[in-house]
């Protein structure tokens, strides 16, 4: 890996509105970087800054390909709401990729069943990227994506290209469904998808992001229905300032979310200080 404090220089491509307050940003290399496409795991972050504004930490949402990669942003503070400002053109600047990524080595051979709530479809976004890329090497994958209300899911414009993916499944499930909206789908929590989900304990994966109180509550809804403990990973949000575990912003216990994670095997973490999972 490059200095881990290097900055590559980027250019915005594309700027694609996913919902009213999120946005999905197709950044490309300005300059030949030294970053090998391996180093863009799916499952890793980048640290992203403006100068003279300031870095926050993203997951990426796609694979790197011909040089370019996309991340997800929400609009959540004043850093977010800067690049929320940015145009296609405009410039950033970038470190990392950091962290630890989804268990695809692991998961070759077996059913992938991927649960994720609100913005947290985008960390699994290259899980779905990679396995259509690499469809026989692994089993039944299996979608379960739930958000507020219909407006607030991302991604919708990918979901019938999932749906055609060979031995696949997509469950979607809203909290609430406003008056007027057209909605055929699941109302209620994601843990309610259990209910129809195909996937089972034999010989599976499960990979899930969101809000910590749902993925508590999908470990509860997964190991009820057999799954252990080491076949759930899950990804943590934390603010990440340093991204290579010199700061220590990101600890919870003995554990850095920037380098021993973003993702961890459930087993890893249960019980760690500060995890609502």
């Amino acid at each position: 890996m490059q200095d881990p404090y290097e900055l590559s220089e980027c250019t915005i491509k594309k700027i694609k509105p996913e919902t009213k307050d999120t946005n999905t940003y197709t950044l490309a290399f300005l300059n030949n970087s030294s970053i090998s496409e391996d180093e863009f795991k799916p499952g890793r972050f980048i640290l992203l800054s403006i100068f003279g504004f300031g870095e926050a930490a993203f997951s990426l949402s796609s694979l790197i390909q011909n040089g370019a990669f996309e991340t997800t942003i929400r609009k959540v503070g004043n850093f977010t709401q800067k690049l929320h400002s940015c145009k296609k053109g405009d410039k950033l600047y970038m470190r990392g990729p950091y962290g630890e990524g989804w268990p695809l080595d692991e998961a070759k051979g077996k059913d992938v069943l991927l649960i994720a709530g609100g913005i947290g479809l985008a960390p699994l976004k290259p899980v779905i990227m990679h396995i259509a890329k690499n469809r026989s090497k692994y089993g039944k994958l299996e979608i379960l994506y739930g958000a507020r209300a219909p407006s607030d899911m991302i991604f919708t414009s990918e979901f019938e290209n999932w749906r055609k993916i060979p031995n696949s499944i997509l469950s979607l499930t809203v909290d609430a469904v406003p008056k007027g909206v057209k909605w055929s789908y699941k109302v209620g929590v994601v843990p309610i998808l259990f209910d129809d989900m195909e996937t089972t304990p034999d010989d599976a994966i499960v990979m899930t992001c969101g809000p910590e109180i749902m993925m508590r509550f999908v470990v509860k809804g997964l190991t009820a229905k057999g799954f252990s403990e080491d076949q759930i990973y899950v990804s943590l949000e934390r603010r990440m300032k340093c991204g290579i575990a010199q700061c220590g912003h990101c600890q919870i216990g003995k554990k850095y979310v920037c380098k021993d994670g973003p993702v961890f095997a459930y087993s890893e973490i249960k019980g760690l200080p500060d995890l609502t999972i």
